[in-house]
């Protein structure tokens, strides 16, 4: 089984703190109608050349629309794109197929016609329930806009739909943001993101935090914040299965854990990022990722050419680092089936290790599978680096 992501790179507006490729109106090179079109027909086209190659040709069991802002987008536009993935693709008739959704794009007749066409899953992005945290956040939508979007998604008939919000902004305080999870509690998704504010490099946030126009939490600040998180949103019924990510039962984002446990996915549209395990070669798998401009991008497709920009060959030593640290981030670690897979006994080389971690609570060994407690997910990086 595999994956898709498609990154749709338009924005209304670009958010102060994010760093993934996107373009807003004042950013176009061309009329914004005349560029979204050249790169539907581009994305159309790498499609093609994709799934031409037939080491490609698993099935799909999930469909991920991301950006930018893929809800920008018309139903009719996301129909033909799911079209093209059925003619191209091995597309499971269950797959889940996931529309990230700005609550300032769309109505409830909108995210009727996006339910429709196929999309079968919502992650909306609200990031706070205080509308001066959205202007500071330089979102395009109000508290009350995010919350009339989540009722008429439930109303219109989606049945799994996600909340992302964000933690950690300057002066945050723990009421504060109870007061976010309680409110995201009461509209009772499926599922909740919850992300610490980072100050990502050549962001506008980042230059008002070097100009000390804004300060941003201590690290002992943010770690009482997620935790917190952590002890709401169990205590609600919502199941931590990966650092930032709590699910109802049966509402794990399928998507997001094939990342985690190395499945093969495809990435289309500038800037996405793609992985597939090699089994003719003396590497293990290779990533490679799309130039990150829409007009290059085009312009190579209509050339027939694919738009990669780089890539990189993994080794069988490199996927087992990533395993560990995929496997402690999310659902823990198989220790039987690494063993089987890497001829590497995780007990045996870091028994003591191990054994410490789990005398002071951060693991714990639940019959066959390491995985971390609440308190070992505050120090995930730190406990990686000792597998190494």
């Amino acid at each position: 089984m595999a994956s898709v992501y498609l990154h749709i790179p338009f924005c209304e507006h670009k958010c102060i703190y994010c760093d993934f490729y996107s373009i807003a109106p004042n950013d176009m090179p061309l009329e914004h109608r005349a560029l979204v079109d050249r790169f539907l027909a581009a994305l159309d086209r790498e499609i093609d050349l994709r799934s031409s190659d037939k080491r490609f040709a698993q099935r799909i069991e999930t469909i991920f629309f991301g950006g930018g802002t893929p809800s920008l987008l018309q139903p009719a536009e996301i129909a033909a794109i799911l079209e093209k993935l059925h003619l191209s693709f091995d597309v499971d008739p269950a797959a889940e197929i996931t529309l990230e959704t700005n609550p300032g794009t769309v109505e409830r007749a909108k995210l009727g016609d996006f339910r429709a066409v196929g999309i079968n899953r919502l992650s909306i992005g609200i990031q706070s329930f205080h509308n001066d945290d959205l202007r500071f956040l330089s979102r395009i939508h109000t508290a009350e806009e995010a919350k009339a979007c989540v009722k008429s998604a439930f109303d219109v008939g989606f049945e799994n739909v996600s909340l992302d919000l964000i933690f950690a902004l300057p002066a945050q305080s723990p009421d504060r943001w109870r007061a976010n999870l309680q409110q995201a509690v009461a509209l009772n998704p499926t599922h909740i993101s919850c992300y610490s504010l980072i100050v990502e490099h050549n962001t506008p946030l980042a230059r008002l935090v070097q100009a000390k126009q804004i300060t941003p939490l201590s690290v002992e600040e943010d770690a009482a914040l997620y935790e917190l998180t952590m002890e709401f949103l169990s205590s609600r019924g919502y199941e931590q299965y990966e650092i930032s990510n709590f699910a109802k039962p049966g509402f794990k984002s399928r998507h997001n854990s094939n990342y985690w446990n190395h499945a093969d996915y495809l990435g289309f549209g500038p800037s996405a990022h793609s992985f597939w395990k090699e089994h003719d070669t003396p590497y293990a798998a290779r990533r490679w990722w799309n130039i990150a401009h829409v007009v290059g991008y085009a312009e190579r497709l209509q050339r027939g050419r694919l738009p990669q920009a780089d890539e990189e060959r993994l080794t069988q030593e490199q996927l087992r680092e990533e395993e560990i640290f995929l496997g402690l981030r999310s659902e823990g670690i198989d220790v039987a089936g690494f063993r089987k897979k890497y001829r590497r006994d995780l007990l045996q080389e870091y028994g003591t290790y191990v054994a410490e971690l789990i005398r002071q609570n951060l693991a714990i060994l639940d019959g066959n599978r390491l995985r971390l407690t609440s308190r070992g997910y505050l120090l995930c990086d730190e406990i990686c680096l000792a597998f190494r």
